[in-house]
């Protein structure tokens, strides 16, 4: 069974309440829902969202008649909600265990499958597709932005060189070109982490599909409602904080002239509260499970001030406000 992270301390920051509705963005395999699901009471509702069809199907093992799954990506879920409102919300962002641990999917460098990525597999183009028409520039841009390399020219130029041979279509054939072209590593890092962290991101537009969700989450949480969003790399993570930083600031929504004369309850009123400090996993965690150790959990309950936000995602990752 795969192992969900943070699950305590996620499941305790949402507060449910038996009666409420919730939001579990990132289905997976289902261990945020179950432990969700334990909380509600009777009337208690759980709505499920993920676009992986393996998730679909292990979400139809659930037949609680308080649950809800939509195959969706959580950019969409202002679908998924209509004009419903709920009482918290969880995000579990980037792949799963069960997505690595996959050959056929081929997210893992690990062993040896179809250089795949894709969360949906039907839809859009995989690695090995966009691999054999992106323009070295493309490449190199994606693998430094995107997995923060710094040999992403060399692996552009090996990718390229070796495309015109034959197609790079298996995990185990970009695993071995990428350890040809990076010259050293951090002790313990295989040479093709960060490049294949750069084409799962890209593939999948994770990034922006993260800054996506975020405004749409706050437009459907109740007043004291709660936001939690587990992150695993700092790109994601850093889109995260940015936004809730911002929320938390008065005049999220119009800038107020300086010199205005206003009261105190005149001023505009922030869009949510920063709910402690962000929280990693425990030593013992990380112990039974390595791969919480770069897990980050990020909490915000709703207030009743309005928002709109000008921060944004732009291709490679980089922001501006």
């Amino acid at each position: 069974m795969h192992e969900p992270v943070l699950l305590t301390e996620a499941i305790e920051a949402l507060a449910i309440r038996p009666g409420g509705t919730y939001v579990d963005g990132t289905f997976g395999r289902g261990g945020h829902s179950r432990a969700i699901l334990e909380r509600l009471g009777p009337q208690g509702r759980l709505i499920a969202l993920d676009r992986d069809p393996e998730a679909e199907h292990a979400a139809k093992e659930i037949r609680d008649p308080r649950f809800t799954f939509f195959r969706t990506a959580f950019s969409r879920l202002a679908r998924a909600l209509g004009e419903r409102k709920v009482q918290g919300m969880l995000f579990d962002l980037g792949v799963s265990s069960p997505q690595i641990d996959d050959p056929r999917r081929g997210f893992s460098f690990r062993a040896d499958g179809p250089l795949d990525m894709r969360m949906d597999p039907t839809q859009g183009a995989s690695a090995a597709q966009w691999l054999a028409m992106a323009e070295e520039k493309q490449i190199k841009e994606v693998v430094r932005n995107y997995g923060e390399e710094r040999f992403a020219q060399q692996i552009a130029a090996s990718i390229v060189a070796a495309r015109r041979g034959a197609p790079i279509e298996r995990t185990g054939q970009l695993a071995d070109l990428v350890a040809k072209a990076v010259r050293t590593r951090e002790p313990g890092q295989d040479p093709a982490t960060r490049t294949f962290q750069a084409l799962r991101i890209h593939v999948n537009r994770e990034l922006e599909e993260v800054s996506l969700m975020l405004p749409r989450a706050l437009e459907h949480l109740e007043v004291d409602g709660r936001l939690a969003v587990i992150s695993f790399h700092s790109l994601e993570d850093r889109i995260v904080k940015r936004f809730l930083q911002q929320a938390a600031r008065r005049g999220f929504e119009n800038e107020v002239p300086r010199r205005l004369p206003l009261r105190e309850s005149e001023m505009p009123q922030p869009a949510v509260r920063i709910v402690g400090r962000a929280q990693r996993a425990s030593a013992q965690e990380t112990r039974r499970n390595p791969r919480a150790r770069s897990a980050i959990l990020r909490v915000a309950a709703r207030t009743a001030g309005t928002f709109q936000s000008n921060l944004r995602i732009e291709p490679g990752a980089r922001w501006r406000n």
